[in-house]
């Protein structure tokens, strides 16, 4: 695959970002990239610091996988540079290839889209919360891994974000479709009723965005366990008998419970309150995700490049 020769002016940056990074005790540098580079010439001018590389261009995904080095995907659908940013960082730990907590060089383009010409050190705070797969990995569940990381990921970013500035609650039930939909009705009309299975996956992004919408109203998402989603909306009738919540857990979790326990499917709700994502399996709380209470800081640093 051809390669772009790296730029004096990059090279230039790339010393100086590791100067910093070592200075910082930085865990990572992270790379967002729109150009097929030398990947493998980056990682000797960073020396010593673990590269990662982020982009949503097959043709860099490829050339960074061609060089043996760690590739983080991301989204296809145009983001602001921030956004970028933090998928990156978040996929990163998700992935494990970094911690909360570790200090973190992101080198990046913040004037024109093409030219990396932005250093900046960022903490990643001890409050950045993402599922792990590891974490996925315990539940005992015939979903598949790749559909429940799916959902996941959905509902964190809908406790994180909200919608339109307000705080938004939601239930997603994963899995043994069939059943939860025997156990369910109605509530409104259902938004992708008709539609063909290959434009209700959650995978598209237009799909998401489109949950993210509904997501305000009242009810169920109802997702089958290859990620389709079957019904939104729905009101869920499973007896809440023989069960044991904590205290402050409203009517959305009691609703999880129960339907988690009537179905086997994995039930995941948001707290309108405060964001918390909690996975119910078998009628009780198997793993709990704290939304991201503040942002991550961010510190864009002027430097002088080094001398040759």
């Amino acid at each position: 695959m051809p390669r772009t020769e790296l730029p004096a002016s990059l090279v230039r940056l790339l010393k100086a970002a590791r100067k910093l990074a070592v200075d910082a005790e930085c865990r990572a540098a992270i790379l967002l990239a729109e150009i097929a580079y030398d990947f493998e010439e980056v990682k000797k001018l960073l020396r010593g610091i673990p590269l990662i590389v982020a982009s949503h261009l097959p043709e860099v995904q490829q050339a960074v996988l061609d060089d043996g080095l760690t590739l983080v995907p991301l989204n296809e659908e145009p983001q602001t540079r921030q956004i970028q940013l933090s998928q990156s960082l978040l996929e990163a730990i998700a992935d494990d290839l970094v911690q909360t907590g570790d200090r973190i060089i992101a080198v990046y383009a913040g004037f024109e889209r093409e030219n990396l010409d932005t250093v900046s050190l960022i903490n990643l705070s001890e409050h950045l919360a993402r599922l792990t797969t590891r974490d996925l990995q315990r539940l005992e569940t015939q979903v598949p891994l790749q559909t429940l990381r799916k959902v996941v990921d959905l509902a964190v970013e809908v406790g994180r974000e909200g919608r339109e500035g307000k705080k938004v609650g939601t239930l997603f039930v994963v899995g043994n479709h069939r059943k939860v939909l025997e156990m369910s009705h109605e509530g409104i009309h259902d938004p992708f009723r008709g539609y063909p299975k290959k434009e209700k996956m959650i995978t598209s992004p237009r799909v998401r965005e489109s949950m993210k919408e509904i997501a305000q109203i009242d009810g169920a998402f109802v997702i089958s366990s290859d990620g389709c989603v079957m019904g939104a909306g729905r009101m869920l009738d499973a007896p809440a008998e023989e069960l044991t919540l904590s205290k402050g857990l409203g009517s959305r979790h009691w609703a999880a419970a129960a339907i988690s326990k009537a179905t086997n499917a994995i039930a995941i709700a948001v707290s309108e309150s405060t964001g918390t994502v909690r996975l119910f399996q078998g009628g009780i709380v198997v793993l709990r995700i704290e939304p991201m209470l503040q942002a991550m800081k961010w510190h864009d640093v002027d430097t002088e490049p080094p001398g040759e």
